[in-house]
């Protein structure tokens, strides 16, 4: 099965609302908003269009397969981090959809001159956290009680960072800055 990354645009919007509304809740908690809320997919959508968002998305026989986006808020006292957060169908993990998006977004963040990168997901998200460490993400933060599902359950979240401006020296150190 061939996946397709590419950017994500607002002509996705119906897509990606149909795709949140089909995962199970308890992969959403680790979001900061609700994007099985059409006015959350507006917002990131009008956020994609101003800069604020680099979004991809990944696609398989001609189905959203998942996404990524990459926040950035050069307003902040952070602007040189990057918050990432991705979003795989059940369907498609464990086949390297996930890590194809999080490597095209690493791209982006090159690109955008971040010196770093953090990810945040429920702890219970095992495998998650396994890809993410698998890419140099390393653990820096947990938040107990931090999210509150639907059904009044609090989830503890953990957040990852990763220092981009340490890789980039790498791939600078090895000849690969123009890969």
């Amino acid at each position: 099965m061939t996946v397709t990354v590419r950017p994500l645009t607002p002509a996705d919007r119906d897509a990606v609302l149909a795709f949140a509304k089909a995962v199970p809740e308890h992969d959403l908690l680790f979001l900061a908003r609700d994007i099985t809320q059409p006015k959350v997919v507006d917002a990131w959508m009008d956020g994609i269009e101003s800069g604020a968002i680099h979004s991809l998305v990944a696609e398989t026989e001609g189905k959203l397969a998942g996404f990524t986006a990459l926040l950035v808020d050069p307003l902040s006292w952070s602007p040189h981090v990057g918050e990432l957060r991705v979003l795989v169908a059940p369907g498609q993990r464990g086949k390297g959809t996930g890590r194809a998006l999080i490597e095209g977004t690493f791209r982006k963040a090159l690109e955008l001159g971040l010196a770093k990168i953090t990810a945040r997901m429920t702890t219970d998200q095992h495998a998650a956290i396994q890809v993410f460490e698998e890419l140099g993400f390393r653990a820096e933060a947990l938040l107990r009680d931090q999210v509150r599902g639907r059904d009044g359950t609090t989830h503890d979240l953990a957040i990852l960072a990763h220092d981009v401006g340490a890789v980039a020296g790498q791939h600078d150190a090895y000849g690969l800055a123009d890969r």
